[in-house]
C-alpha cells in the first residue's frame, strides 16, 4: 500500500493523491480542486451531522458528492511555519481561496505564549485571495519549498 496520483474522481484534475489508511480503504486529498474525502465518507458510513457541527457552514455549502458516493469538503492546509490556506466568503456562489502567511512571534509576543508551545503567528498583513486557484494559494505560503 502506497501513496499514489490520480485523476481526481470529483474534478477530473490530475493532481490528486490517494493515500491507502488501510486495505480497504484511502483518503483524497486533489491539489487541482482543493477538496479532500476518503472511502468512509460515504452516507452509509459517516455521520456527517456531527461532522458539520464542527467546521463553517459555507464548507457544508461548498461539499460535492462524487460518482463513487464519497463526500468531499474543500480543503484547509495549516502550516505553522508558513502559513494557512482555507475558504473564505458569503455564500457558496461568492468565495475565494485565502491564504495568511505566518511570521515568527516578536520577543514580546514570546513572552505570553513561549510556554504554550506556540512559535508562529498569521500575518494578517499577508492575506491574500485567489480564485478557484488552491495550488497558487498553497505555493504563496511555501507549501511546495523544500526545506
Amino acid at each position: 500500500m502506497k501513496e499514489e496520483l490520480i485523476l481526481c474522481p470529483l474534478c477530473g484534475s490530475d493532481a490528486c493523491y490517494k493515500t491507502p489508511i488501510s486495505e480497504k480503504y484511502s483518503s483524497y486529498f486533489c491539489f487541482g480542486g482543493g477538496h479532500q474525502s476518503n472511502d468512509l465518507m460515504t452516507e452509509s458510513e459517516f455521520k456527517f451531522e456531527e461532522y458539520e457541527e464542527t467546521i463553517p457552514q459555507l464548507y457544508i455549502d461548498l461539499k460535492q458528492t462524487d460518482s463513487e458516493g464519497r463526500i468531499w469538503y474543500p480543503a484547509t492546509v495549516n502550516l505553522a511555519e508558513k502559513g494557512t490556506v482555507f475558504i473564505n466568503g458569503s455564500s457558496k456562489d461568492k468565495w475565494q481561496w485565502c491564504a495568511i502567511k505566518t511570521r515568527e512571534l516578536t520577543e514580546e509576543e514570546s513572552k505570553s505564549l513561549a510556554n504554550k508551545g506556540i512559535k508562529y503567528k498569521s500575518d494578517t498583513s499577508t492575506m491574500k485571495f485567489f480564485e478557484n486557484e488552491f495550488i497558487e494559494a498553497l505555493d504563496y505560503i511555501g507549501f511546495f519549498d523544500k526545506e
